[in-house]
């Protein structure tokens, strides 16, 4: 890249080796065709699901299509991120094996959901090298990954949650009729989902018992540990929030509902990125003043809680009687154009493209704050 271009380079990175690499293939193409080519150079690294980085020329082709869900390839070519605190630039290696340099990145902007990049891994790795990035921390990003932690340390803080049971595969494989007594005293239908996965890969909602084994066994697909929760009467509200963790007051969005139709048991992976006519997000939510501000409350409580910075979603329940509960927290929220946190947030008076740069600029400032 030219040395006389002095905006800032941000490198984009998706696709990864989790069961949502598609979804993250989808959200890149969303954000890198809304930031600013006035003030920021974009590089497009997809990552294959062996782990493999290369420059993605055609992310604009990367789309929804069930048929053919969008997937980062390897062709050949690789780029090298460094690990050292030197500045030193990303590494490209062609396909007949010839190096060269594509320039020091002055901010990575990773879209990669589930594990290896929203769990703290590839945060681990950007703090090694030094280098500014989008989203919260590895303790932030690693505890929030796992359903069974976020719960226990909100459980810990006060914070109301749905109860739960924790089941690994060796537990169910050990010492089965301990897992289904535990699971019993919850009460039916329960939901069994992959502690560390998300787009509700994996995840399955049990009516009897006998449907148990296979829920599980599903769910071990995605994850060795699982939680499994009692169903929740109420209603699906979401809050987005923005903002970082040296800032005195985190920003809280307009909460917005989720209601699902179309046969869906509850807001599955179709309906939420193939079937979209089958989940409307309203937001603002019609839930009344008291408790719009009780969910805001909330979630900027978790958001300091675990040490969150640029971005989260929180996802509560509205109980019948009014009662909020907290049931999870993603510090990679979905990000296509489409998904609940820049929806909540442009109805919230941030459109979509100022979003993405003020998350830019979050990480920048919080980056030279630790200077």
């Amino acid at each position: 890249m030219p040395d006389t271009d002095h905006r800032p380079l941000v490198a984009v990175l998706f696709g990864g080796r989790s069961s949502e690499h598609s979804v993250s293939c989808v959200t890149a193409a969303g954000v890198i065709n809304a930031i600013d080519d006035d003030a920021y150079r974009v590089l497009p690294i997809g990552i294959t699901k062996t782990g493999v980085w290369r420059i993605v020329d055609d992310w604009s082709s990367m789309h929804f299509d069930p048929e053919h869900m969008p997937e980062v390839v390897d062709d050949g070519t690789e780029v090298i991120p460094p690990i050292s605190a030197q500045g030193s630039p990303l590494l490209h290696r062609d396909a007949e094996g010839r190096y060269s340099e594509l320039g020091s990145v002055d901010v990575f902007f990773p879209l990669l959901h589930g594990r290896y990049g929203e769990d703290g891994t590839l945060q681990g790795l950007f703090e090694l090298s030094d280098t500014a990035f989008v989203g919260s921390g590895v303790f932030a990003s690693a505890a929030s990954m796992d359903k069974h932690y976020t719960k226990s340390l909100m459980a810990h803080a006060g914070i109301p949650t749905c109860p739960w049971e924790l089941v690994t595969e060796s537990m169910w494989e050990t010492d089965r009729a301990d897992a289904e007594a535990r699971i019993a005293g919850l009460g039916l239908p329960v939901f069994v989902k992959p502690a560390r996965a998300g787009s509700s890969m994996g995840v399955s909602r049990v009516e009897s018992a006998d449907g148990l084994d296979a829920a599980l066994r599903g769910a071990f697909e995605h994850d060795t540990k699982v939680i499994v929760e009692p169903q929740v009467v109420g209603r699906e509200i979401e809050c987005a929030v923005l903002g970082s963790v040296h800032d005195s007051e985190v920003r809280t969005s307009f909460p917005g509902e989720i209601e699902v139709s179309g046969g869906h048991a509850f807001y599955d992976f179709e309906a939420k990125y193939l079937d979209l006519a089958d989940a409307e997000l309203t937001c603002p939510a019609s839930v009344g003043d008291e408790t719009t501000a009780r969910i805001q409350e909330l979630s900027a409580k978790v958001f300091r809680l675990f040490d969150c910075t640029g971005l989260s979603r929180v996802d509560t329940f509205v109980t019948e009687s009014g009662e909020v509960l907290i049931n999870e927290i993603n510090t990679l929220p979905g990000f296509t154009p489409t998904s609940a946190y820049p929806f909540m947030w442009a109805n919230s008076g941030i459109e979509y493209p100022a979003l993405i740069s003020e998350l830019i600029t979050i990480a920048l400032v919080d980056h030279a704050r630790t200077h």
